[in-house]
């Protein structure tokens, strides 16, 4: 009788050593959150090209040879301004034949025959030079290139577009300096779509404030469009979110050990982090609950509000 009860006792704890074993990673664990202020900024981005808004090709008013050129390329100039000086063919010819007489015949040939001027037709930067003093030239040839001011033309997705107002706050981020933000604005945005790849996009053109000094014409760029800025909200990464029967509730901390349910009202959200209206309050703690052996990063399928396929933004403390 005494081994009956011995083999009984022993089946007993052989269950239960495997449920334990077999449920005990199962067991539920959470992910704790503070409810505190953040700065969310809602914005599409969209890739684009610095380009001049007014590129000016600078022609010679004559054929002949250049004496001189007074500008460089990246220089500011104004209107107005002489950026170069050449002779015609004829003065070239008559001051090539005084060399042979010496310097004063040069000078008198120089002052009665005056070299002609190349004058800059608007104010803005010289962003090509073409030219170099003895160079012989045609009156079809562009000598500099100038533009007045320089743009990004940013492509954007024909799903986005209704979002983008003229004058709407933007900012740019060229891929040779990730690290500067460069603050902008719309400028212009085209009626007329491009389709490349079955993809429909238009341009729309967005002018710095500010043209830093490392800007250059072709440079690549990441434009983000600000859609909704707001500071030192209340908010909650967005993968504490639940969605049931349409509420949107989180798992709030408490003391006992289990986690309260909570209805909560949301404002806006960048992707990865919502404002809170009401529910929450700051210092509260909130859960997401997570199964031993699951996956921290697996996603959550009751966030009511995804990144979007064009949409981001910064959620900072």
């Amino acid at each position: 009788m005494l081994k009956i009860w011995i083999i009984i006792i022993l089946i007993v704890l052989s269950g239960a050593g495997i449920y334990f074993f077999k449920y005990s990673d199962n067991q539920k664990s959470y992910v704790e959150f503070p409810v505190e202020p953040r700065d969310i900024e809602v914005s599409i981005l969209a890739t684009g090209t610095v380009q001049p808004e007014n590129r000016l090709e600078i022609k010679a008013p004559i054929s002949g040879r250049i004496d001189e050129v007074l500008v460089k390329e990246g220089q500011k100039v104004a209107k107005g301004q002489v950026l170069a000086r050449m002779s015609s063919i004829d003065r070239a010819a008559l001051i090539d034949a005084a060399r042979s007489q010496g310097s004063d015949e040069i000078k008198k040939w120089q002052d009665i025959y005056r070299a002609t001027p190349i004058i800059a037709p608007l104010s803005g930067m010289i962003i090509r030079r073409n030219i170099e003093p003895g160079q012989t030239i045609a009156n079809t040839e562009a000598i500099l290139v100038m533009s007045n001011h320089l743009t990004v033309n940013a492509q954007v997705d024909e799903t986005d577009l209704a979002k983008i107002k003229l004058k709407q706050k933007a900012e740019i981020f060229l891929d040779a300096y990730p690290e500067n933000k460069i603050p902008a604005q719309v400028d212009q945005i085209a009626f007329e779509a491009k389709t490349v790849n079955n993809v429909t996009t238009y341009t729309v053109i967005v002018l710095p404030e500010t043209v830093p000094e490392m800007m250059r014409s072709g440079m690549t760029a990441n434009i983000s469009f600000i859609l909704d800025k707001k500071e030192s909200v209340l908010s909650i990464p967005n993968e504490v979110l639940q969605t049931k029967e349409g509420v949107v509730q989180v798992l709030l901390k408490n003391t006992t050990k289990t986690p309260q349910e909570v209805v909560i009202e949301v404002g806006v959200s960048n992707g990865k982090y919502t404002e809170v209206l009401s529910g929450l309050k700051k210092g509260d703690i909130v859960l997401r609950e997570e199964i031993k052996g699951q996956s921290s990063n697996s996603t959550n399928p009751f966030s009511p509000i995804g990144a979007g396929r064009r949409s981001s933004g910064t959620g900072k403390h």
